[in-house]
């Protein structure tokens, strides 16, 4: 996977930078997690999600992988319904 697989196409611009971010990370790992996440549900989150995801984006790579891996509790002010949507994120086979 070299990267995203959707088109910024008729997505708004707030949209159009999300998705980007979320193939740019820093981290591999968080970029194929996130990225892919992104590819299948930027269209059609809400403002609040959009919000929640902007944060996420925002968090060190490592910190946010230890919680999606598992290694450590997700604290309760970031354990929202969106990350739990992320972690929880099968993306369809190739």
């Amino acid at each position: 996977m070299t990267g995203t697989t959707r088109s910024s196409d008729g997505l708004d611009v707030r949209r159009r930078k999300l998705l980007f971010r979320a193939w740019h990370r820093g981290m591999r790992e968080m970029d194929l997690i996130m990225g892919r996440f992104a590819d299948a549900a930027v269209a059609t989150l809400d403002d609040a999600e959009i919000a929640a995801f902007e944060h996420l984006i925002e968090l060190p790579d490592p910190q946010v992988l230890s919680w999606l891996m598992g290694e450590v509790p997700v604290p309760a002010e970031e354990d929202t319904p969106l990350f739990r949507r992320m972690r929880d994120f099968k993306p369809e086979p190739s």
